[in-house]
């Protein structure tokens, strides 16, 4: 059978509310996988695959690996610049999320795709590669570190996307965060990615303009759609 991929735009959304809606369709789908295993193979219901965007008021998340040091302002500040921080289980170190960026949620079966956890993540890097491709941009990878960057092998080496994921049963969630038009002033405030020693930056900052959000959404939705539908 064919995968299909179900895509949602959920807006603006704060981070706790998306958080349960993507761990309940997350959930979900892990049950079905469980019970096809007491079912015979005919029997067994695929999951649908779902592809969410999101905007988030400004928090910062810290995967379960992560450093708490890496957050470097204290509660009463993070009132004062009105952000809030998570301790998430995803992988990877801290993030910002903000306005003007490109969170994306895909609760993948990683088994309908023929993919491991680590094809995932390059077919994700990937999929923005080609995205900021469309703007002039080169995106690369860099040895031993997650993500999408600008000049990665230099000493302006720049973030333009974090990934952080989590599996289970194949079922992916969580997933990258985009800077587009994004407020890089809060980025201030961690070591990205639990990085001292490199920048991040947004796809507005390297094109000296600000780009059209809906524009950059429909590019990176379909490039998504094509690297995972097409063999």
């Amino acid at each position: 059978m064919i995968p299909t991929i179900i895509f949602k735009d959920l807006g603006l959304m704060d981070y706790q509310e998306a958080w349960d809606y993507q761990a309940s369709l997350f959930r979900t789908r892990v049950n079905q996988k469980l019970a096809n295993r007491s079912l015979p193979e005919e029997q067994h219901v695929l999951p649908d695959n779902c592809l969410l965007f999101v905007e988030h008021p400004n928090v910062f998340t810290l995967g379960k690996s992560g450093n708490q040091n890496n957050l470097l302002i204290d509660n009463g500040f993070l009132q004062k610049i009105n952000a809030t921080y998570y301790h998430s289980d995803r992988g990877g170190d801290i993030t910002y999320h903000g306005p003007g960026q490109i969170v994306g949620y895909p609760i993948f079966d990683l088994e309908q795709f023929g993919m491991h956890i680590k094809q995932y993540i390059f077919s994700l890097e990937q999929a923005i590669i080609n995205t900021i491709e469309k703007y002039g941009l080169t995106g690369e990878r860099l040895a031993g570190a997650t993500g999408v960057w600008l000049d990665p092998e230099t000493p302006k080496a720049r973030k333009i996307c974090a990934i952080g994921v989590k599996a289970s049963r194949q079922i992916t969630m969580h997933g990258f965060a985009f800077n587009v038009k994004t407020d890089l002033s809060y980025f201030n405030y961690i070591n990205p990615c639990g990085f001292q020693d490199k920048g991040v930056t947004s796809l507005a900052k390297e094109l000296g303009r600000d780009p059209d959000l809906e524009e950059v959404k429909t590019n990176l939705k379909e490039n998504i759609i094509s690297l995972f539908l097409t063999k």
